[in-house]
């Protein structure tokens, strides 16, 4: 059976930036940069893109490629095609595990935005009184409509209401609409629709928040407030590992996805300048939109105090409570929080089929399966799975920690001293220019070689012996049936690896 492939550069390129332009740009990113230091924190986020995101994004792309050349697109069966060693295929498990993590929570706060673009254009959101704007008291509705929406906040056991557990249900169901069509049918058809659709609803966003005034202060504050460099804060290490953290997820490195995204390229395409498309559409949507919406839009209603308070609050607030309130005392401001949740329901769609591929792709390339049966077969699984994080109080915060933070990093670091080290420096450089268009600048091989391994080594040494060990004296039942689930999760890939190797050998 043979392997597909994308139809166009263009369809590629959109869908790789689909991949990594994802919730993340649009609110972890302005409330990490408003948290450390304003403007100060680009500049270890400019080295950290330099030396650990581009590196590893042309790493990706390199071993995906050489894998889908030999028919195979997930980590388990490409690691031991670079590095000779019988757990090879086992540490390859990580390139299964952390995407099917991820998107089983991740697929139900995409579905959150579907919920919310709904009750926009219906009027279904709350609209206090505008005399209330600037006030404590002015959020509360919308935090109340958050918590009834998503069942949070009350006790162990949530319960979502019924409207959100139906719109979980169709975002799953679109999800395999879309990856039941395959690469070229259904991912790179999304691509081209939602990623052109997405920049245009971002730049509409961005003009109408940019041109907000009120008695509490302006845009144009909250732009000062994000922008303006605390110079004291580029000696903190915090800030360093926090500009390197957030360059490392904003491109979905360690994810996977692009790993089994450049297994259907051809022989010589070029990964050189295609990757570096992606990220920079990537990073426009992320700097340029990203940073000039939510925090701007909350200096502009609620003052630049209640802006960084919004701002340390989290992602869900940000997203759910401060910029539904603010739309609802603008001129139509139905149409444009319609706007704001549709845009972000298209970042999270766009990355959570990338995410959910790598299985998909598992399945066919190892167990020979129709594409069919693996999509139906992962979603019927990452349905059951789901069922944790929308119920259980904690556990998406449990598993994002382990799959989304953790495992990520030493994921990626498994990458490059595979690719680098054990495959061969040399082997791995020709491989990732091969079919270049313009080759990778030279500097960039000791900086491959040495340097982002070692940056990727301190971000996982500070984790382990700074953040683990508090995290780990933390928790209630429910972390521990979460974690509890985890392992079972990754035994069963284990599992799965372990009989598609047998079956195999059987074949050949």
């Amino acid at each position: 059976m043979q392997r597909e492939k994308w139809a166009s550069r263009l369809g590629l390129i959109l869908a790789m930036a689909g991949n990594a332009v994802g919730l993340g740009n649009f609110l972890r990113f302005p409330t990490q940069a408003a948290q450390n230091g304003g403007g100060v924190f680009m500049i270890p986020y400019m080295i950290s893109m330099l030396l650990i995101a581009i590196p590893l994004m042309w790493v990706e792309w390199g071993i995906g490629r050489y894998g889908g050349i030999k028919g195979h697109g997930t980590t388990p069966a490409i690691f031991p095609l670079l590095w000779k060693h019988p757990l090879s295929k086992y540490v390859g498990v990580l390139g299964l595990f952390v995407p099917f993590v991820v998107v089983c929570y991740y697929m139900y706060i995409e579905s959150w935005t579907l919920g919310y673009a709904i009750m926009s254009v219906t009027g279904m959101l709350p609209a206090p009184s505008s005399h209330m704007v600037g006030s404590e008291a002015y959020l509360k509705p919308f935090q109340d409509m958050l918590n009834a929406y998503t069942g949070m906040g009350k006790g162990d056991i949530y319960q979502p209401s019924a409207m959100a557990y139906g719109i979980f249900v169709l975002t799953v169901f679109l999800n395999i609409l879309i990856l039941i069509k395959g690469i070229s049918g259904g991912i790179e058809k999304l691509a081209k629709l939602a990623m052109p659709s997405l920049f245009a609803m971002a730049l509409i966003l961005m003009i109408r928040v940019l041109t907000l005034e009120t008695p509490q202060g302006s845009a144009i504050d909250g732009l000062n407030f994000l922008w303006s460099p605390d110079w004291t804060q580029l000696s903190n290490p915090r800030v360093w590992l926090a500009a390197a953290g957030q360059v490392f997820f904003t491109l979905s490195l360690g994810f996977g996805a692009i790993i089994t995204y450049a297994s259907y390229l051809k022989k010589n395409d070029d990964i050189v300048i295609s990757g570096l498309s992606a990220s920079a559409l990537n990073e426009l949507a992320e700097v340029i939109l990203g940073g000039s919406i939510a925090i701007p839009a909350a200096a502009a209603f609620f003052g630049i105090l209640a802006a960084q308070n919004i701002a340390a609050s989290g992602a869900f607030n940000l997203a759910f409570v401060s910029l539904p309130a603010i739309f609802a005392n603008i001129p139509f401001g139905q149409l444009f929080g319609f706007l704001w949740f549709t845009l972000l329901f298209f970042a999270g769609l766009t990355s959570s089929v990338a995410i959910t591929q790598p299985i998909i792709a598992f399945l066919e390339d190892e167990f020979k399966l129709s594409r069919t049966v693996a999509v139906i077969s992962t979603m019927s699984v990452l349905f059951a799975v789901a069922q944790v994080p929308i119920f259980l109080g904690s556990a998406l915060d449990e598993m994002d920690f382990w799959a989304g933070t953790f495992f990520v990093v030493i994921f990626a670091l498994v990458e490059i001293l595979i690719f680098f080290w054990a495959f061969g420096s040399r082997k791995a450089w020709k491989e990732i220019n091969r079919g270049a268009i313009v080759k990778v600048p030279r500097f960039f091989f000791p900086v491959m070689k040495f340097i982002t391994p070692v940056f990727l080594s301190v971000i996982l040494l500070w984790w382990i012996f700074d953040v683990l060990p508090d995290y780990l004296k933390n928790g209630n039942w429910t972390v521990w049936i979460a974690r509890e689930v985890l392992v079972g999760i990754a035994f069963f890939l284990g599992l799965l690896v372990y009989i598609s190797q047998k079956k195999n050998r059987r074949r050949r």
